[in-house]
């Protein structure tokens, strides 16, 4: 499960610290999960004007969002979930539970701060991009 944040730098930054999981995911190996909560989030900041994204760039970038990205519809979280500091990211942690995902990718720091959390309660790891392995996630300055 990746946020709206790490798809922005893996699709409109080419951020290299992702390089990792683009590789992943345009050949397969994983599958980034949204639902309609995140691909209305994901549209909505795509328009933002701080991104100044000519409407032919905005197009090639959200093809290759929905391209990678697997689409699901999704219930209420089984059990309650810690809740984010910021209310509008809390759709992640429940995607990333309702959907058994084994990460949640992201460099938003409240939803990083819950990471011990999620991992203690088996739930999820939650990992920023650049320390994002298929095999875990590695430990901050390796790479």
């Amino acid at each position: 499960m990746i946020d709206t944040n790490a798809w922005l730098d893996l699709l409109v930054f080419r951020d290299p610290r992702a390089a990792r999981l683009n590789a992943a995911l345009c050949a397969g190996t994983v599958t980034a999960v949204v639902d309609a909560a995140c691909v209305a989030e994901w549209h909505r900041v795509l328009d933002y004007p701080a991104l100044a994204l000519d409407p032919g760039r905005r197009a090639t970038i959200d093809t290759e969002f929905h391209r990678r990205s697997h689409r699901v519809e999704t219930a209420a979280p089984p059990h309650p979930l810690p809740r984010c500091e910021d209310p509008d990211d809390q759709k992640f942690l429940e995607l990333a539970l309702v959907t058994d995902a084994r990460w949640l990718i992201t460099r938003d720091r409240a939803l990083l701060a819950l990471a011990r959390r999620t991992a203690r309660e088996g739930w999820f790891d939650i990992v920023e991009p650049a320390l994002w392995t298929p095999d875990g996630p590695m430990r901050p300055g390796a790479r």
